[in-house]
């Protein structure tokens, strides 16, 4: 190796390190003052109850109805993309290899919906929903956010296709499978720990997300009861509850966002060990 090959490995060395730890204490920073701001108004009563008279002022109450629809929310959405997901990542996978310049321009096309801000998918659903003379809901925010992690969770199932065995397939078609056969009972349980993996990232997607439910789904102080029904989510809860004056209403707002953060890093870390699990 010449001194030149040794210094530009050494210098992008060094670089690499300077930018790893820029982006470690600038999230280390993040963490720090969330933590700090937020840690003296975590209490039970923040997560068992819902907001109370005069919890906007500083008052009793909590933000059980935001992390209540978080998950109905995100639950609902992640149920609904993995419906329309899999047969999509099956076909790709089943009938489409043949075919690979149109496999090609498939993926690139999910790639650039998967880069589409979450607030285009926000003022799409808000335009539906206008359109169809309705109002903000739990329903109309479950298929905003449906449709905005789809993309993400075809792709990931597309990956995790990709990596099994074609043995397994032409396996299948020797002994007289159909090609819908060979989807959903080989293909799916083959790589049935990777969709997991898939549906979690998708998951944490969905829940951390406001820009695409600020004006589908609504806010209310109260947990909803049907689909039609408006709904907080913890990201809005942060939102409107940092915009206000008073010290202890943005404290509360801090509180939700270390609620928010430790749902989301729960689940990063599980799906990290369903991934490993697999390998």
């Amino acid at each position: 190796m010449t001194l030149r090959r040794k210094l530009e490995e050494k210098f992008f060395r060094v670089l690499s390190a300077i930018f790893t730890l820029v982006i470690v204490f600038v999230l280390a920073h993040i963490i720090i003052s969330i933590v700090g701001k937020g840690f003296s108004s975590l209490s039970w009563d923040i997560i068992t109850k819902e907001p109370q008279g005069g919890f906007y002022f500083g008052k009793e109450g909590g933000i059980l109805n935001a992390i209540a629809g978080s998950f109905y929310l995100a639950i609902c959405a992640t149920f609904l993309a993995f419906v329309v997901s899999l047969p999509v990542a099956l076909f790709m996978n089943v009938y489409l290899i043949k075919y690979p310049r149109t496999l090609t321009g498939i993926r690139f096309f999910l790639d650039v919906l998967w880069g589409v801000p979450s607030i285009v998918y926000g003022a799409f659903g808000f335009t539906l929903m206008v359109y169809l003379g309705l109002r903000s809901s739990l329903g109309f925010g479950i298929l905003t956010v449906g449709a905005m992690i789809s993309p993400i969770m075809i792709r990931a199932m597309d990956e995790v296709l990709k990596t099994t065995p074609i043995g397994l397939q032409e396996a299948a078609y020797a002994l007289g499978s159909t090609k819908t056969e060979t989807s959903y009972k080989v293909l799916f349980r083959q790589a049935l720990p990777g969709f997991a993996t898939a549906i979690l990232l998708a998951f944490g997607r969905g829940i951390g997300d406001a820009a695409s439910v600020l004006f589908t789904a609504g806010y209310t102080d109260y947990i909803p009861r049907s689909f039609s029904d408006p709904t907080a989510t913890l990201p809005l809860a942060i939102y409107f509850q940092l915009g206000s004056p008073i010290p202890e209403v943005q404290n509360r707002a801090f509180a939700a966002a270390i609620i928010l953060t430790f749902i989301v890093l729960v689940i990063s870390v599980s799906a990290r060990l369903l991934y490993r699990g697999k390998k």
